[in-house]
């Protein structure tokens, strides 16, 4: 197997934007068969699953980016891992596979320990909730109560096999990643709509979910462990412990998980508080319009996630020229992204909806327009941050919690005192970003590969 992650091209990027849309418009499909075939209260129950859900990737907490990148390094050539910076004493024949193995062996102790606490937290703490919710519930017991016991057992299993996803980011196998996606999803989405309507109830879609979480990771394993990689590692000698490795990944890991809630916290929280003080109709309108804002920055991003794997292939070899290619890409990706998509949506959204017949509208266009560009420079400033984190460093943690902290004390403010309404929820985040988020790290990131740093790291290019 050659050294150096996959080629990223064209196709790639192609299977990337096709994955997006379709994940997105998966869950808008299956939703009206939901709707139709399970009564509310048993609607209201697989919310509650998916809530849990969702919970329990929050336990990850930065550490399957962390891999990746790790991973990445890897078969680039690195010979060791270290807690910050990267070892640029590059093997120049072939991978390292006896730290492949050591690696791959990590993470699978890791995730392994994180299923077991889930398996005991969910069997005890959350079977208690489950037959608590269900003293009040009309419909079968026992069919809710084996829909938890899947449930138990998707959450357990995808936990313990999440480094697959880590193997094959971090290697650069986009396209097959999001074909293997789109199968899943396909398996889950068919497989759903045919137990509904054979009357499975809450367990057709947990059962579907659980049978395309094994599709997609039987799918993941034979692409990825072929029988030469499997033959190498085998014949490979480790010279760092599992234990070496996941002390040398933990400090940063748990950095991006420290901003991750930070992240939560500036665009998440000031929801949960609108939603207690303003009128549902008015938060109904921000909460589409927040959540369409938050496809369109996805799709934005999109050529710059196709390109992690690279821009972490090309911080270890020192490549700079690649570095400002890539990222000047991605940064006009996502402005013709927001540019179309955006506008489209400001100029076309509401009249689409009256068409549509629906009782909810997006918000006025003024207001559109400035969620529109605050999530366009969040978006452009965490571009800036995977370059940065590509070198193995997290100086961002920090300013994050800090930024959490001022949109908490801007959203009270703008809420109760000044009486902003909508306004206060929109403008608290983005106050705090521009304030140092917004401009600092894109002014970092461009300072160090078009500055006095980028000549620096050409001289370290040739020597490399």
């Amino acid at each position: 197997m050659s050294k150096g992650v996959e080629n990223i091209g064209k196709r790639d990027l192609a299977w990337s934007y096709t994955a997006t849309v379709f994940t997105i418009g998966a869950g808008i499909l299956l939703y009206p068969f939901i709707l139709i075939k399970l009564p509310a209260e048993t609607v209201g129950i697989w919310n509650i699953f998916q809530i849990i859900t969702s919970l329990v990737a929050l336990l990850d907490f930065g550490f399957q980016p962390s891999f990746s990148r790790n991973i990445s390094y890897i078969f680039s050539g690195a010979t060791s891992l270290q807690k910050q910076g990267m070892n640029t004493d590059l093997s120049c024949s072939d991978i390292n596979y006896g730290l492949l193995n050591t690696t791959i062996a990590a993470m699978r102790r890791f995730y392994r320990s994180m299923a077991l606490i889930v398996l005991l937290v969910l069997a005890t703490a959350g079977t208690a909730y489950i037959v608590y919710i269900c003293r009040q519930y009309s419909g079968s017991t026992q069919e809710v109560i084996i829909a938890w016991v899947l449930l138990i057992g998707i959450n357990c299993f995808n936990l313990y096999t999440f480094y697959y996803d880590a193997l094959m980011t971090g290697k650069g196998m986009v396209r097959q990643m999001q074909q293997i996606n789109i199968v899943g999803q396909l398996t889950y989405i068919l497989l759903a709509i045919a137990l509904l309507y054979a009357g499975w109830g809450l367990i057709a879609i947990v059962a579907s979910q659980l049978t395309s979480t094994i599709v997609r990771r039987v799918c993941v394993y034979r692409v990825f462990f072929r029988p030469e990689l499997c033959e190498a590692m085998r014949n490979a000698t480790a010279e760092q412990s599992d234990k070496d490795i996941l002390s040398a990944i933990l400090p940063n890991a748990v950095k991006l998980g420290v901003t991750s809630i930070a992240g939560f916290l500036i665009y998440k929280f000031g929801t949960l508080v609108g939603g207690a003080v303003l009128p549902l109709a008015l938060m109904g309108s921000y909460g589409i319009t927040f959540q369409v804002t938050d496809i369109i920055a996805r799709m934005g991003s999109v050529y710059y996630q196709s390109f992690v794997p690279k821009i972490a292939q090309y911080r270890i070899e020192c490549n700079n020229a690649a570095l400002r290619r890539i990222y000047l890409r991605s940064v006009l990706a996502l402005l013709a992204v927001f540019g179309l998509l955006g506008g489209g949506v400001l100029l076309l959204g509401n009249p689409l909806l009256r068409l549509l017949g629906s009782q909810t509208m997006f918000l006025p266009t003024g207001m559109f327009a400035v969620l529109l560009l605050i999530h366009l420079l969040e978006r452009n400033h965490v571009i800036a941050w995977g370059f940065i984190l590509a070198k193995n460093e997290v100086p961002f943690m920090m300013p994050s919690v800090i930024t959490a902290g001022v949109t908490l004390v801007l959203t009270y403010i703008l809420l109760f005192p000044l009486e902003c309404g909508i306004w206060g929820l929109i403008l608290a985040p983005g106050i705090a970003q521009l304030c140092y988020q917004n401009w600092r790290w894109p002014q970092v990131t461009i300072s160090e590969l078009w500055g006095h740093k980028a000549a620096e790291s050409e001289r370290k290019e040739e020597a490399c």
